[in-house]
């Protein structure tokens, strides 16, 4: 694989809280409850110099919620989640999780790696997503480190044990969320391992402009810098690049998300669930996609070191799920905007490498850069 090298550099009512300050930001630490298995979640509410907020648990290395100033900068929860662990558990859709080993679909849930096949266990028919039935998503990380000050951080730590779902290898994996001073969710990750084996990290948050609850996003404009995308027919690779020219799927110009999601090519998936190889230089940071509503005003972009993107429109969601502002979710109640790499790539001898070789170590950078169009200009008297 090409090993990346980037390393440029919420609230919840709570009855006891730890806070570390600075003169403008602020990390606090709450209780979310505990596991099924009796492991306590704490919540790490960052606040950078500017007032936004995002609150990660520990459970998944998960974003529970993210405070963004609208265009009247009056400030909205923009991702949608739980205020329990319970339904973080039960039902959890992947909410603002971390996703690993490896994100998106291995074909039948097997590989070859020198000679050696690995079977992993099935979790979507025979196929193997998002890491198998237990993923980076549903195992406790540890906190290893706060930074305070202007752009707060937070760095998790998870060790997968060779044969984790199936994985060969032992993977020391990092995560460090960081709030920029320019309003902008930056993850860093970091891994290494033992063992060849696969490795394919992204973010799994639900963006509702709108605000957590509001109704869907079929009125955000997207706009995908990317011309291509692999060919999946029953959403399983061939190995062949297609065009997405003159497609459903072409969001190179901006447009309305919901203006082709009910295209009969989309039936089987109710909607998109699609991988997107992006323009521009992988490895590089670059601008893959921009969402924007008109309403609030608030703008999303999206910069990644990673070759694609996968768009998922919350197909799934829907009313069964209540949310933490007690209002249940509809179908396309959120985008989820995952950059990563290809799908399947382990079974695919033309797709980028995702193999991550002993004394190798995999890097990747992703930013959700937030702002506000028409913002309503402040007079002091």
């Amino acid at each position: 694989m090409k090993v990346r090298h980037f390393l440029n550099r919420f609230l919840f009512l709570a009855t006891t809280q730890v806070v570390i300050h600075s003169v403008g930001a602020s990390i606090a630490a709450t209780p979310f409850g505990t596991t099924s298995a009796g492991d306590k979640v704490t919540l790490l509410s960052l606040e950078n110099a500017k007032g936004m907020k995002v609150a990660i648990i520990d459970y998944g290395a998960t974003v529970v919620s993210l405070h963004d100033p609208d265009k009247n900068s009056k400030f909205d929860d923009v991702v949608i989640g739980y205020d329990n662990m319970p339904d973080y558990q039960e039902r959890s859709h992947n909410f603002g999780s971390t996703v690993g080993r490896y994100a998106s679909r291995i074909t039948n849930a097997t590989f070859v790696i020198e000679g050696a096949t690995y079977s992993l266990p099935p979790n979507s028919g025979p196929h193997s997503v998002h890491g198998g039935p237990v993923g980076f998503d549903k195992v406790m990380w540890r906190i290893v480190q706060k930074v305070d000050g202007d752009e707060p951080s937070l760095k998790l730590k998870y060790i997968s044990p060779d044969g984790d779902m199936g994985f060969p290898g032992e993977l020391t994996t990092f995560v460090t969320y960081s709030l920029t001073i320019d309003n902008a969710l930056r993850i860093d990750y970091e891994a290494t391992t033992t063992k060849p084996t696969p490795i394919n990290l992204t973010h799994h948050s639900y963006f509702n402009l709108k605000g957590d609850g509001i109704g869907n996003v079929l009125d955000h404009k997207l706009q995908i810098n990317a011309s291509h995308t692999p060919s999946a027919p029953n959403s399983v690779p061939t190995g062949e690049i297609e065009s997405i020219e003159g497609t459903p799927l072409d969001f190179r110009s901006p447009s309305l998300i919901g203006e082709r999601i009910n295209h009969p090519d989309f039936a089987s998936r109710r909607g998109y669930n699609h991988y997107y190889i992006l323009d521009g230089d992988s490895g590089n940071l670059v601008r893959a996609a921009t969402l924007s509503e008109a309403t609030s005003g608030r703008t999303l972009e999206v910069w990644t070191t990673e070759p694609g993107l996968q768009l998922y429109t919350g197909n799934w969601l829907s009313e069964e799920l209540v949310g933490k502002t007690g209002v249940p979710y509809q179908q396309y109640g959120g985008v989820c905007l995952e950059p990563e790499h290809y799908p399947d790539s382990p079974n695919q001898p033309h797709f980028p490498n995702t193999i991550l070789q002993p004394k190798e170590t995999f890097t990747s950078t992703t930013l959700y850069k937030f702002g506000a169009r028409g913002i309503t200009p402040v007079h002091e008297n």
